[in-house]
């Protein structure tokens, strides 16, 4: 597997309309290698289902046979890369495409809302040591900004991400860092509203 982030085409971006799709990915990113079997297990759905979806993220280069594995009769499945970046201004003046990225942006937004969820029910459960609990953050900032300075602020935040990647120290699990910034519409309230 390359260890890369490439920006995704947009028929890259459609294949990744289902959620279940992205499920996979996250699955695969996050367990590894697996059968379509394992993956219908993990997931809850049929094999069958699995197959087909693992055969179309095939056909858009984000998942890969493992070479030399399994008995001939299991096909493992592995992440062709470790990310990847999908840019919505590149399609913010065409309709159908802005969609096609909307509806993906979606299941990323429902993606981050699951994954910070499990972690407040896992931190419940007494899951999680209290050094784990300390180190976690779900904070909220609300700032006033142009559009260069918000363009500014993501890539100082993605560059000192970027920074940590290299790090893999002892005692070190998997962190998710995830990264929201954007505008919001706001109006006063009415004296109707009061």
């Amino acid at each position: 597997m390359v260890d890369r982030n490439p920006e995704l085409g947009l028929e890259q971006v459609r294949a990744l309309t289902h959620p279940l799709r992205i499920a996979i990915l996250r699955a695969l990113r996050s367990h590894g290698p697996a059968t379509a079997t394992a993956l219908g297990k993990r997931l809850n759905e049929s094999s069958g289902s699995m197959s087909y979806h693992l055969r179309q993220l095939e056909k858009h280069g984000f998942v890969e046979e493992v070479p030399d594995s399994g008995d001939g009769r299991d096909r493992w499945w592995r992440p062709a890369f470790g990310g990847h970046k999908v840019e919505p201004a590149r399609w913010v003046d065409d309709p159908e495409p802005r969609a096609i990225v909307g509806v993906y942006q979606q299941h990323v937004v429902a993606n981050h809302h699951e994954r910070a969820a499990a972690f407040v029910t896992q931190q419940t459960a007494g899951e999680w040591s209290r050094d784990w609990v300390e180190a976690a953050d779900m904070s909220d900032f609300r700032l006033r900004l142009t559009p260069a300075q918000l363009m500014r602020l993501h890539q100082r935040i993605h560059a000192l991400v970027e920074s940590f990647g290299k790090y893999d120290s002892p005692g070190a699990v998997d962190v998710t860092v995830q990264v929201e910034a954007f505008p919001l519409r706001t109006r006063p309230f009415t004296e109707e509203e009061s």
